[in-house]
């Protein structure tokens, strides 16, 4: 049976086992938490299905390899910060709750970004909300966030920003974060936009100016 079939079975038991496309320790990028050195865990599977992904490789989870928890939280105790990142794919496709414990229970802090397609698993520190069009965030999800960034892929994504900043709680951080292909074309807007709207804040991947994984 593809994994793709069993999301409902994940989603209602605690996962030992998640699938993983990449593990590593490099520095957030992006956001609120932008700077600050993390362990990454990507976990593989996605029905989203943004056009503009950056990492469509992982929306397929029969393409990667099932890990461990315990193999996962010793690979975040290997690494100097205690802040441990999870993503995707969309990770609230899996229950996190035992990740999360395990993660806190060895004193890492946990993050996680997510399009809010799926319910709120886990224990978090911070959640980082990413609303997609393909796939609507859910409420309770928006309502827990600490963070908004919305990508600006075009003029209508801020409506689209304006719609859940609306649903979000009144000490969510927000961010609009212009997609990359689409820099040249769209800073001119946000900036724009951020100097009327300065409830709002401007996210760069700064990763990518970087060239750092």
């Amino acid at each position: 049976m593809k994994k793709e079939h069993i999301v409902d079975l994940y989603q209602k038991a605690q996962q030992t086992i998640l699938p993983v496309m990449e593990q590593f320790y490099s520095v957030q990028g992006e956001g609120f938490h932008s700077g600050k050195a993390a362990c990454f865990i990507r976990l593989a599977g996605c029905n989203v299905g943004c056009v503009w992904c950056d990492v469509k490789e992982s929306w397929d989870a029969d393409l990667h390899p099932d890990c461990s928890v315990d193999e996962l939280v010793t690979f975040a105790q290997s690494v100097p910060s205690d802040l441990a990142i999870i993503t995707g794919g969309e990770p609230l496709m899996y229950n996190l709750d035992y990740l999360t414990q395990q993660l806190q229970a060895a004193n890492i802090k946990t993050h996680i970004e997510t399009s809010g397609a799926y319910p709120l698993t886990g224990q978090w520190d911070w959640v980082c909300l990413s609303p997609k069009k393909f796939k609507a965030p859910l409420l309770e999800v928006c309502e827990a966030a600490n963070e908004l960034k919305i990508i600006v892929f075009n003029k209508s994504d801020f409506a689209w920003a304006e719609k859940y900043a609306a649903l979000v709680g009144p000490d969510c951080r927000l961010f609009l974060q212009v997609e990359w292909s689409k820099s040249e074309k769209m800073m001119p807007l946000v900036v724009e936009y951020v100097t009327q709207h300065p409830q709002w804040r401007i996210s760069l991947q700064t990763h990518k100016y970087m060239d750092i994984r």
